[in-house]
């Protein structure tokens, strides 16, 4: 996390409508007045003002976050929760997955989410090269996971495959729903066993 407090002056700060908000530096749910806007002038005869943007400054660790007129947050959020025990493949592609997703690239998250499927199975004993519904069958058929949740483990591959093989790009509903079967599916296979064995 970076420190905006010391490496930044923030100055002409004004009161801004309160905005609720979790930053992106710090991940602290905040709420937050201060910031500046960005207006256009508006008319020619009677000039006014249209707020077009605000930059809401966090309370917490005074970084920056840039809103425009539709809400839209820039930097955006990591979704999905922090994974621990992972290697550094596995971490890496899950990451990029949650980044991806910050920056409301939705089809890419979905198509991550569908290489972690390899990923995990090739790093458990799979063969590379196999379809992805054998990774799964590979996953089931060698209890990394209950059969109960072959089920929603198979929807990351179905929403991989229509990032893959569909016209129309993912939804936002979509990559959510890829990143928290994935962040599941990694708690399961890899933290839940790290945590006990580091009881």
């Amino acid at each position: 996390m970076r420190n905006f407090d010391t490496e930044y002056g923030w100055n002409s700060r004004e009161e801004l409508p309160s905005k609720d908000f979790i930053c992106h530096n710090c991940g602290k749910n905040v709420c937050s007045n201060k910031g500046y806007r960005y207006g256009e002038k508006i008319g020619v005869e009677f000039i006014r003002y249209e707020d077009k943007a605000f930059i809401y400054i966090c309370h917490n660790c005074e970084a920056p976050t840039y809103f425009d007129k539709e809400g839209k947050q820039v930097p955006g959020v990591l979704y999905g929760d922090n994974i621990t025990f992972l290697s550094e493949e596995i971490e890496g592609v899950y990451n990029e997955a949650r980044n991806c997703f910050s920056i409301n690239a939705f089809t890419s998250v979905v198509l991550c989410c569908r290489k972690l499927l390899m990923n995990i199975s090739c790093e458990l004993g799979a063969n590379e090269g196999l379809k992805f519904v054998q990774y799964i069958d590979y996953l089931e058929n060698n209890n990394h996971i209950p059969s109960r949740a072959k089920q929603w483990v198979d929807k990351i591959r179905l929403l991989g495959n229509d990032g893959t093989h569909k016209l129309e790009s993912r939804t936002k509903a979509d990559a959510e729903l890829a990143i928290l079967f994935t962040s599941m599916l990694l708690k399961l296979i890899y933290e839940m066993p790290g945590r006990l064995d580091n009881i």
